[in-house]
């Protein structure tokens, strides 16, 4: 049998890293037993899957034919892994829960009121940061949960439970252009001011819906970017709660557009590994934000 749990984890993991080595790092192996085990692979399938001629191994059709039904196949298997652990899991020593920064102000600590009550000597501790630094804990097992904005795309990997929405809204200081202006800009207009966003180090990380500008100054935390903002050295979207002091005082003022609101709303989720069972104190968590949700919806 050419492919089994092993080779479709290789075979997805050159897929997605695009060389054998960085394939190597993610699986904890040397590149030698990547290239070799892609190898024996083929032999078995008799198909070339990866074009070698080249520096970095180029996917063939026949690899791309394969890919949607690897991709499912390895879904299921974590989805089996999972649902068996599952079985046998018990509380776990501590519950661990990443907030994107922007979440704070919401009623995310409510459900732990149960869970304090029903597990006294559980130890919680909650991360929080910028919504893919958050998302990032939970693949190196430093958070069992991840209360975030809903994802552009859907990733394979994750399962959630809709937690709510947040509303984020347009602010600058009072003289800032964008403000100050005789009429009020459109939508387009923000991309020519520098915008102050909430993300991690990493540039290429972009959620098209609140990142507008050609100039991004990039913070970790919304208090770092309401500084900024209240400088006069950009623009921002921050939650609606947290803006509302700014404003009160006139140390903000929310930018008028022209045409559109100057509010985006998002779904929250929270956010768990499907190839990880989670904890009873978990469980109790996600449980109690979709009987919230429930309420919400009556």
């Amino acid at each position: 049998m050419a492919f089994t749990s092993d080779t479709v984890r290789l075979f997805l993991a050159v897929l997605d890293h695009g060389s054998f080595s960085a394939a190597a790092r993610t699986l904890g192996r040397v590149p030698s037993a990547v290239s070799m085990g892609i190898a024996g692979l083929e032999a078995e399938l008799d198909l070339l899957l990866f074009d070698r001629t080249g520096r970095e191994p180029v996917p063939t059709p026949a690899a791309r034919a394969l890919e949607p039904e690897a991709r499912a196949l390895a879904s299921g298997l974590r989805r089996l892994d999972a649902h068996a652990l599952s079985l046998h899991a018990g509380l776990e020593r501590r519950l661990c829960l990443a907030v994107a920064s922007e979440l704070l102000a919401t009623g995310w600590d409510r459900p732990l009121a149960a869970i304090a009550a029903d597990y006294p000597a559980l130890e919680v501790a909650v991360a929080s940061g910028p919504q893919d630094t958050m998302l990032g804990l939970l693949y190196t097992d430093a958070a069992d949960l991840a209360l975030v904005f809903e994802r552009p795309a859907l990733d394979d990997r994750e399962a959630f439970e809709e937690a709510g929405e947040a509303v984020l809204v347009a602010v600058a200081a009072p003289d800032h252009p964008l403000v100050a202006a005789s009429r009020p800009p459109r939508l387009g207009d923000l991309a020519d001011h520098r915008q102050v966003a909430v993300a991690g180090r990493d540039p290429a990380w972009t959620d098209p819906r609140l990142v507008l500008s050609r100039a991004v100054w990039r913070v970790d935390s919304h208090l770092a970017a309401l500084r900024l903002v209240e400088a006069g050295l950009g623009w921002a979207f921050v939650p609606e709660a947290m803006a509302a002091a700014g404003v009160a005082t006139g140390a903000l003022a929310r930018i008028p557009i022209a045409g559109a609101t100057n509010a985006v709303r998002l779904w929250v989720d929270i956010v768990w590994r499907n190839d990880r069972p989670l904890g009873l104190a978990a469980r109790r968590f996600v449980e109690a934000v979709a009987a919230g949700r429930g309420r919400e919806r009556r």
